[in-house]
């Protein structure tokens, strides 16, 4: 197997809103939020779903790397309720082998609500539910062996249960990618990311305010120093700008697509991790592999949620 992803299997309910709903509703355009269910339910009741689909971070960049040929597998907890069918169902759908063996549980499978406004950008509101609760006897170690590279999401790390998958996960494989996955989640574990950065991960998927948060910065150029220094494959979207991979020395750009007509910016970075990473585990150049990373986010960027059809 190619690529085995680790990460919070999580549906993601899509709605369109206006501005009006984040401000009445105390919400930060553009951020992810953790609420509780009662609060979901709260905020969806006024809402119409435009769709429902498997999804999660790293879910999301594995059903890209299977789109483009690649054998995937996907570990993350769910409960064996109706959501939790339709996610298992959704990933076996599109060629990804789960493995992960769901069971009736006390919480039930977690639930992002993805409002999506008139300005494209998207704001997540996640009820974790069990896929919050993956533990270390949720991994399959044959799987992780089995694969040429881990990739994880930041999302995921959190003290205690979830803490102690990742670890057992990363020492078991051969190699390991994460993704920093947010902005307030790198806030929120940032002595535990720059370690894992410097000393655990093969590769770092990051934005240009993730990474820059995380090593304390104003200056892009001291994230390409640091890169330099800790000697490990670090490779960051820049927006407009593009995206950079540092590795070895040797800085390597890749120029944004323009003119797109942009709907939903959902997946962009997930989807740019799914062509990097079919570079990558197909010998590609690092510069091939960001071009493909692009060609990845500019074409989901232009629909509606995270999946290619």
């Amino acid at each position: 197997m190619k690529v085995l992803g680790i990460g919070n299997a999580i549906v993601d309910v899509i709605c369109k809103v206006e501005d009006k709903f984040i401000s009445q509703n105390n919400l930060t355009k553009s951020t992810m939020k953790l609420v509780d269910e009662a609060e979901l339910k709260r905020l969806l009741s006024n809402l119409k779903i435009e769709e429902t689909v498997s999804g999660g971070s790293v879910a999301n960049s594995i059903v890209g790397l299977s789109q483009l040929g690649n054998k995937v597998g996907f570990i993350g907890k769910i409960n064996s309720d109706d959501l939790g069918n339709k996610y298992e169902v959704g990933l076996k759908k599109e060629n990804v082998q789960f493995f992960y063996s769901k069971k009736k549980e006390l919480i039930p499978t977690g639930t992002c609500l993805i409002l999506i406004t008139p300005d494209s950008e998207r704001t997540m509101i996640t009820f974790l539910g069990t896929a919050g609760k993956i533990n270390e006897n949720d991994i399959d170690l044959n799987a992780v062996k089995n694969s040429e590279i881990l990739f994880l999401e930041g999302y995921l790390w959190d003290e205690g249960e979830p803490k102690k998958a990742f670890e057992k996960a990363i020492n078991n494989c051969h190699k390991v990618a994460m993704s920093l996955s947010d902005l307030f989640c790198v806030e929120r574990h940032k002595p535990h990311f720059l370690e894992l950065v410097k000393n655990k991960l093969d590769i770092t998927f990051a934005n240009e305010q993730e990474i820059m948060s995380l090593i304390d910065v104003n200056k892009f150029d001291d994230v390409i120093n640091f890169a330099k220094e800790v000697n490990k494959l670090i490779v960051v979207t820049r927006g407009d700008k593009g995206a950079v991979a540092i590795s070895n020395n040797e800085v390597v750009e890749c120029s944004a697509k323009k003119e797109l007509q942009i709907k939903d910016l959902t997946g962009a970075g997930d989807l740019f991790a799914s062509g990097f990473l079919h570079g990558f585990v197909n010998n590609k150049t690092a510069k091939e592999s960001l071009e493909i990373g692009t060609d990845m986010s500019s074409k989901v960027i232009q629909i509606i949620g995270a999946r290619l059809n």
